[in-house]
């Protein structure tokens, strides 16, 4: 059953709906990673009343959009079209969700395309660096594994283990938003107001500073750093000064990061801070790509930064700018109806109560330097390395990250 919700948003000329099925890649079996990415795929190519072909085209003969992806903690499908469309299009979500037809030629052709996806994101050095890193830091956990799948684990997945997995799908909670009243919801307004107050739960706080640290070996003349640990659930009071945190590091060009390896080094391609929002404990970490020659540098530059964010409390005229970036951030996500959609149903379906413009403000604005100097020692006194790049560089950093972390 579809838990309904409506979003009494402004006047557009267009309406979207969007459902979010509780449990995505993270319900993949050992041995079956990527299954629930084939069958999102799936769900998609076919429906009671329409093959493939047919729903494509009735999709797209009143210009809307379909649109499905599969995340760590969910699966979401939604579609969008002009106002006086949306009444043909909206019974078409419940039809994929509960009656989709799951061809098995379709199947055929999902899996090969998991497939060819799964082997263009081994070409970006940036992935497989990640891939690394979520595996030393959450080891077995289901955030450890990439939503797309394996390709081993891609290949063995037959029709069958698809139509067994649907059986679980179906099971599944399941919520659906709109903008438009025909949804038949509750307003968002009309959900219980209570405030989430969840701890995180248990860090993968490992000691020996080997087990925090893995590489790869390439031969190009770019070295990818990425460092940091899991934290906490968007349910958790410590993501608002996680949140600060990010900004402080990582919004704009007066943001930390930005200073130390442009603006006063000027050794950096790209870097950044990788937080998203998950039901689960997220990851938070730093990420920059190098030159090789400038890879000792960069490394003993943020080893500092990460040393002075666990002994001092930032400044409270940077905190200032930092929470002022953070709440522009917020608005910024606000000015595409879809993202505000699926921000809320997310929300929604992890128990938590999507907030006002001003209550989230208030809530960013209580931060203090010693919430994050706490968080920041809480979670990265003992942060997990990973590192793409030349193996006699690696090595050294590998030396040189034992003696400091």
């Amino acid at each position: 059953m579809l838990k309904r919700y409506f979003l009494d948003n402004k006047k557009r000329n267009f309406s979207t709906a969007s459902i979010w099925v509780k449990g995505g890649s993270n319900m993949d079996r050992f041995g079956k990673k990527g299954i629930n990415k084939i069958l999102c795929s799936l769900l998609s190519r076919g429906c009671e009343g329409f093959n493939n072909l047919s729903l494509s085209e009735y999709i797209e003969s009143y210009g809307a959009e379909l649109n499905q992806e599969v995340s760590e903690d969910g699966i979401s499908i939604s579609i969008k079209s002009l106002n006086e469309h949306f009444s043909k299009l909206l019974p078409l979500l419940e039809l994929i969700i509960n009656k989709p037809i799951l061809s098995e030629i379709e199947f055929q052709k999902v899996k090969k395309s998991s497939i060819d996806l799964i082997k263009k994101d081994k070409e970006n050095p940036f992935n497989i660096c990640f891939d690394k890193w979520r595996k030393i830091v959450y080891l077995n956990h289901p955030y450890a594994f990439n939503s797309i799948g394996y390709a081993n684990d891609v290949s063995k997945i037959s029709y069958e283990d698809v139509l067994s997995e649907f059986k679980n799908f179906r099971i599944r909670q399941k919520y659906i938003i709109s903008n438009n009243s025909k949804i038949n919801g509750q307003g968002l307004g009309a959900i219980d107001q209570k405030i989430i107050k969840e701890k995180s739960g248990p860090i993968n706080y490992n000691l020996d500073p080997i087990k925090r640290f893995d590489y790869t070996n390439n031969d190009s003349n770019q070295t990818i750093i990425m460092i940091g640990n899991q934290t906490c659930s968007r349910k958790s009071t410590e993501y608002f000064p996680l949140k600060v945190l990010e900004s402080y590091l990582s919004y704009g060009m007066s943001a930390a990061l930005f200073k130390l390896f442009r603006e006063k080094n000027g050794i950096t391609y790209d870097l950044g801070v990788f937080n998203p929002i998950r039901n689960g404990n997220a990851p938070f970490l730093i990420y920059l790509s190098v030159s090789n020659k400038n890879t000792l540098l960069a490394f003993e530059l943020l080893s500092s930064l990460l040393e002075s964010l666990l002994v001092n409390q930032i400044r409270d005229d940077e905190i200032f700018l930092a929470k002022e970036k953070l709440k522009s951030s917020f608005l910024f996500y606000k000015q595409s109806l879809d993202e505000i959609l699926q921000r809320n149903v997310q929300l929604i379906s992890f128990g938590i109560t999507p907030i006002s413009e001003v209550n989230l403000n208030s809530r960013i604005d209580e931060i203090s330097s010693l919430d994050i100097l706490k968080v920041t020692n809480k979670y990265f006194s003992k942060p997990y390395l990973s590192i793409s790049g030349n193996k006699k560089i690696c090595l050294e950093i590998k030396n040189r990250w034992i003696k400091k972390f």
